[in-house]
């Protein structure tokens, strides 16, 4: 076995553009997305999903079949244990996103959960503990800089995603790129600036 093998350890869509409200109602649960988290490293059954959320099988069980339902998840491969067969889930995409400002068949689509939101309850322990990198900064640029910008930033996510998963410790990744309508603005320089 090669020392890092490509994750995950089984083929699977760049990018999908979720675009029902099935999709997004199962891509918004807590314990949804950390499956789908773990399943960035390899597949896994719902015993195994069940073991590393330390949550009931038969609760496991429920929230993979709503994933699956919503295409976010499928079988990836099977192996005979004991006359059954033990069905590996995997993603069908490495990422997922929401159309911003999308409807499907014009009902308006349930709105995705605040990623940053998620990420400050994640991040406590490790603020706590001294261990916390992050930073914030404001820039005054025009729309199509910034669209430039998280196009140079989802490069970097997409190289996170594809990292080769060693070590004990999982660390989080946040990024995120937002108009401040309200932000202070500094006045126009006056002619004798110049």
């Amino acid at each position: 076995m090669p020392i890092d093998p490509p994750v995950p350890d089984y083929d699977l869509e760049e990018t999908v553009e979720l675009t029902t409200a099935e999709q997004v109602r199962a891509i918004s649960d807590p314990l949804r997305t950390t499956i789908l988290g773990l399943l960035h490293e390899r597949a896994a059954t719902v015993t195994e999903l069940a073991s590393a959320v330390k949550r009931p099988k038969s609760t496991v069980a429920h929230h993979v079949n709503v994933l699956a339902g919503a295409g976010l998840l499928r079988v990836v491969r099977t192996r005979r244990v004991r006359a059954i067969d033990e069905r590996y889930y995997g993603r069908t995409a490495r990422m997922f996103f929401v159309g911003l400002g999308r409807s499907a068949n014009g009902v308006p689509l349930p709105p995705d959960f605040n990623d940053f939101e998620v990420a400050a309850k994640e991040s406590v322990a490790a603020y706590d503990a001294g261990q916390l990198r992050s930073f914030i900064r404001h820039a005054r640029i025009p729309e199509e800089r910034a669209a430039e910008f998280w196009g140079r930033v989802d490069q970097v996510i997409h190289e996170f995603d594809q990292l080769p998963r060693s070590g004990d410790t999982v660390y989080g990744f946040t990024v995120g790129l937002y108009p401040m309508l309200d932000y202070p603005t500094l006045p126009p320089r006056s002619d004798d600036e110049g």
